[in-house]
């Protein structure tokens, strides 16, 4: 087993997130000690959070929707965008779609892995920056993607140009500041309970925005 996946099963227990009681996630129980165990594995500080290890509001509200409406991507080919710990490409896979998941972390990508297996479900993973092309997608999702300036201002226009080519686009979002404030259409809102160290309160109220083109 890699260096990455041996740190994860080391770092996290096996857990379902309160929104998808379906899917067995790899999650960290706390911030502060995966954070530094992270920069001591790496060797390295000033390192962001371990994303990876969480599974965000966005990502659960998105995973829940394809869950409770699985049509929207039986087989279909599906991005799951920033994928993270996968909860939505799981979703997604566990609902007949065939799967990419984009993720450049390599902590995220094993984690990826793992939580694939756990689950039962094939996914593929892809680590290279795909905003600087198209794509092939039927449907592309993504939670909690918009909580920085520059990220969103690459992401957002790149997915509104795949809503444009007539791919269902879907955003989760529980009020991130650079959450696009045209061209969406809200489908469903859930309460999420949210870890304190994360978020500073105990829920989120979090949408599921269609992204028109």
């Amino acid at each position: 087993m890699s260096l990455e996946r041996n740190f994860v099963c080391a770092n996290t227990v096996i857990a379902s997130p309160p929104l998808t009681p379906e899917i067995r996630l790899h999650l960290a129980t706390a911030v502060t000690p995966l954070w530094q165990a992270t920069e001591a594995a790496l060797h390295q500080t000033q390192l962001p959070p371990p994303y990876w290890a969480f599974a965000w509001a966005g990502g659960q509200a998105v995973a829940r929707h394809v869950l409770d409406h699985p049509a929207l991507v039986a087989s279909h080919r599906v991005l799951d965008f920033g994928a993270g710990s996968g909860v939505i490409a799981i979703a997604a896979a566990k609902a007949g779609a065939h799967v990419t998941a984009a993720e450049p972390d390599r902590f995220a990508v094993a984690a990826l892995t793992l939580n694939a297996a756990l689950n039962g479900v094939e996914i593929e993973i892809e680590t290279a920056d795909l905003l600087t092309g198209a794509g092939a997608w039927d449907a592309v999702l993504a939670g909690d993607m918009c909580y920085e300036r520059p990220l969103a201002e690459r992401l957002v226009p790149w997915l509104a140009a795949r809503a444009r080519e007539g791919a269902l686009v879907l955003l989760g979002d529980p009020g991130r500041a650079y959450l696009p404030t045209r061209g969406l259409q809200a489908l469903a809102r859930h309460w999420v309970p949210t870890p304190l160290e994360l978020e500073d309160r105990e829920a989120r109220e979090t949408t599921v925005w269609r992204l028109q083109g």
